[in-house]
């Protein structure tokens, strides 16, 4: 008996904090030319009920607009009492949209990827929102690193197939997570972010590797009650996990992941994953975000 309090004792001064990532569609202050809509008063206010439903200390966005947005959203949270004194945007080749960070953890260094190219068919392709990677510091001695992305979107495009640009994408961010996990095989690292397709894509399965330093998928899931488990070991259970309203194939998919290093998935706290279910989430985006709970202390 001791021991057993000891241990809960112990497990009780863990720190959590939570991870998020949100496609916040189109968040736009100003329009442009391929973007013509700004956001609506009414959509602004639904992402930010979406953001507070989750209470995220890490806040990984795509679909952002200019810095200017990124402010606005951020002044508004912090006048509604969720306060993100960090922040991080990244540019790529597409000036219209980019991938952002809020954070309440400060944000110990920043490796930006705005100029990564890959090359399909015998030609360059630049990797239109570029990735942001982070380090943050959670308390006083664990600091983990952060990798957001916001792959090709499933839209047709004239310069080459989107499937195959997708994947050449996805390729050029696995380099940069097997340099990383290559120089330090322990290290907690967090890639997330709209990946644009569904698990078993070749984009998706790219980005995940393979063999040690394959990344742990955290498949959040509606918290609705489901709690059956697949029907065989081999099989995910049957709850609904879908992030995105794909409008043309009028189709439901999941498409946004959290996926942990095998370091970092020792930290994860399962139970406080989950994909957020608001009624009229789509006022906000086509998106619905999902969250991952972390504890500092393994278990």
């Amino acid at each position: 008996m001791f021991i057993s309090l000891w241990t809960v004792a112990m497990t009780s001064h863990a720190e959590v904090f939570r991870v998020a990532t949100y496609n916040v569609e189109n968040y736009l202050d100003v329009p442009t030319y391929t973007r013509p809509r700004i956001k609506s008063p009414e959509a602004r206010a639904k992402v930010r009920e979406s953001i507070h439903a989750m209470h995220p200390d890490v806040l990984a966005l795509e679909e952002m607009g200019t810095t200017n947005a990124l402010l606005e959203l951020r002044a508004a949270l912090k006048a509604e009492g969720l306060d993100y004194p960090y922040w991080e945007q990244v540019s790529g080749f597409d000036t219209n949209i980019h991938v952002a960070i809020l954070s309440k953890l400060p944000i110990v260094a920043r490796r930006p990827h705005t100029n990564e190219t890959f090359v399909l068919d015998g030609r360059s392709f630049a990797v239109s929102r570029g990735f942001a990677e982070v380090d943050l510091r959670v308390g006083t001695n664990f600091t983990f690193t952060l990798m957001a992305a916001h792959l090709k979107s499933r839209r047709p495009v004239p310069d080459a197939d989107e499937a195959e640009e997708r994947l050449g994408e996805a390729k050029v961010l696995r380099g940069i997570i097997d340099e990383r996990l290559h120089a330090d095989p322990d290290l907690p690292l967090i890639v997330l972010g709209d990946l644009n397709d569904v698990k078993d894509a070749a984009s998706t399965r790219a980005l995940m590797g393979r063999g040690k330093y394959r990344l742990v998928d955290t498949r959040p899931a509606e918290r609705n009650g489901d709690t059956a488990p697949g029907t065989s070991a081999r099989v995910e259970p049957r709850d609904i996990t879908w992030t995105e309203y794909f409008a043309k194939e009028d189709s439901y998919s999941r498409i946004d992941y959290i996926l942990l290093s095998r370091a970092m998935a020792e930290h994860w706290v399962p139970q406080e994953t989950y994909v957020v279910a608001l009624p009229n989430w789509g006022v906000g985006s086509d998106h619905r975000p999902i969250v991952a709970g972390f504890e500092t202390r393994m278990r």
